[in-house]
């Protein structure tokens, strides 16, 4: 059977990520006892074929500390009894999480008179260290509103339901902060940029005339032999080591240009090769 941990700091996501699960028709269960993973396994193994063989399971800082330490060595003895895991984390920046919580009115878990917001935030992370440290996929949802959240995990999860790694291809502007759940990021900064082209600044790098602009640039045409070339060589280890999920962020200035003619570029070449690949360009409107 297959356990999803849906896991992260209060505000960033964690209800929806599980409600995203439910309705792909996994059997969801919130805030359920660390200690109580393997026998919630046990039990829904036993659940008729195609009941329990799918199940979601939020969990959270409200669990004993010394029930989260454990989570590493609980981890492994559903692994050693052949339930395959997935872990998923998410996070935000400190501020959106503080705007997040001001909006919605919405009281931290772990915060009373005694322990103000932003400390209950910092206790919260440390509390989750021992999940976030053995996540397959980690979400970082500062720029990321309800619906894109709801994509996201809804496609990596469906780009991941055959074998292989499922890979994204990501896009975004060095300005707006590089993505914090990134396993590589090229900086394409040193390429010629379409904005000083005033017929090219209104178009984005979806747009035939950013590609033609581009692709006239021998320094472009290298950029993307070189790192197609690396990420050939590496991507297969990955794989070889059992990861689940990768994520491939190219970066400009704006993430409007450069940026996501590469990730479209990459990602379509990588995509002839596997059927697991995703594009995503963040700072695109």
């Amino acid at each position: 059977m297959k356990i999803v941990v849906i896991s992260g700091v209060s505000g960033s996501g964690r209800s929806t990520a599980l409600h995203v699960l439910e309705d792909m028709h996994y059997y969801c269960i919130d805030n359920l006892p660390v200690g109580l993973l393997p026998a919630f396994a046990v039990k829904m193994h036993a659940l008729p074929d195609g009941v329990g063989q799918r199940a979601a399971v939020g969990i959270d800082a409200r669990n004993p500390a010394s029930d989260l330490r454990r989570f590493p060595e609980i981890l492994e003895q559903l692994e050693e009894d052949g339930v395959d895991v997935e872990i998923i984390y998410l996070d935000a920046d400190d501020n959106i999480l503080l705007k997040r919580f001001s909006e919605t009115r919405r009281k931290h878990p772990l915060s009373d008179e005694r322990n103000p917001l932003l400390e209950a935030i910092h206790q919260e992370r440390k509390l989750l260290a021992p999940i976030a440290d053995r996540a397959d996929l980690f979400i970082d949802t500062t720029r990321t509103n309800l619906h894109q959240l709801r994509d996201t995990i809804s496609e990596r999860l469906q780009g991941k339901a055959g074998s292989g790694l499922s890979i994204l291809f990501e896009s975004f502007g060095f300005k707006n902060g590089v993505p914090a759940d990134a396993d590589f990021v090229f900086d394409a900064r040193c390429l010629p940029n379409p904005h000083w082209e005033v017929t090219l600044r209104a178009f984005t790098g979806l747009d035939k005339e950013v590609a033609d602009f581009l692709e006239a640039h021998a320094l472009v045409e290298r950029f993307v032999e070189q790192v197609q070339t690396f990420l050939s060589e590496w991507i297969p280890c990955f794989e070889a080591d059992n990861r689940n999920y990768l994520t491939i962020a190219i970066g400009c200035t704006g993430g409007q240009h450069r940026s996501v003619y590469l990730a479209e570029r990459l990602g379509r070449a990588f995509k002839d090769a596997s059927g697991n690949v995703l594009i995503r360009h963040r700072d695109l409107p």
